[in-house]
């Protein structure tokens, strides 16, 4: 098995996808450290996995501060040694139409979503450099693919980080992986931090009614990392067949 005994770092580890994939590793056998802003719900992935007979540990991190994800990643090298895969999962999308104009909203997705991978990949890519292998998985959205309105800073946070995610792969050479994943309709509390509240209504509706489950997000990130070494997944895009 490829997944047993790596060292995986997760942003955005407390609920939604992060925490699906935390879990999902975890019982594979992958040793697992946690971020996210709020630490009871990260604790709480963390001893359930521990309670499996895992291993995980975790840390208060706001992937907008750079510092906050090089100490998260520097806390999983020093407890287990190594790191072997950063998941940049964190994400927010507070979604309005532009004549709302909700700067502060745009710069948090700028933050979070934007430079929240950014401070990532500078985290662990000196790392991976040293040790001659590393895999960083992007959790991207379909939000990129099909252009609606309300989304269009997300969809544009998003589509940067698709883009660097392909200059990253090319520049990275034959030793390290660099994965996009691309999920449609997912339920989550993403719609959470939308402030529109008949915005909000109507996605957490439509969630309700075609939404995939995280956990399906995090077989398909699991399916990536348990490649080969020589095995490079670029990119999966995983929606509800319902979804347009």
């Amino acid at each position: 098995m490829t997944i047993e005994n790596k060292v995986v770092v997760i942003t955005g580890a407390g609920s939604g996808i992060g925490r699906a994939t935390a879990l999902h590793l975890g019982s594979r056998g992958a040793k697992v450290v946690l971020g996210a802003r709020r630490e009871a719900p990260i604790a709480e992935v963390a001893e359930r996995i521990r309670a499996a007979g895992g291993e995980a540990i975790f840390r208060v991190t706001d992937v907008s501060r750079a510092g906050e994800v090089e100490a998260l990643v520097k806390a999983g090298g020093e407890h287990f040694g190594r790191v072997d895969v950063m998941i940049n999962n964190a994400g927010v999308s507070p979604l309005s139409r532009f004549e709302a104009v909700k700067v502060a909203d745009w710069d948090a997705m700028i933050d979070v979503n934007l430079k929240g991978v950014l401070h990532g990949i500078a985290a662990v890519l000196p790392i991976f450099q040293r040790q001659g292998s590393g895999h960083i998985v992007n959790v991207v959205s379909t939000a990129g693919l099909k252009i609606v309105p309300t989304m269009g800073v997300y969809a544009a946070t998003k589509n940067a980080v698709r883009t660097l995610t392909e200059a990253l792969r090319q520049e990275a050479g034959a030793k390290l992986r660099v994965t996009e994943i691309s999920p449609g309709m997912v339920a989550t509390n993403l719609a959470d931090s939308m402030g529109d509240q008949a915005l909000k209504a109507a996605i957490e509706a439509r969630m309700g009614e075609i939404a995939l489950p995280p956990e399906a997000v995090a077989k398909a990130i699991a399916y990536a990392i348990d490649q080969p070494p020589e095995v490079e997944i670029g990119s999966i895009v995983i929606r509800p067949t319902a979804q347009d």
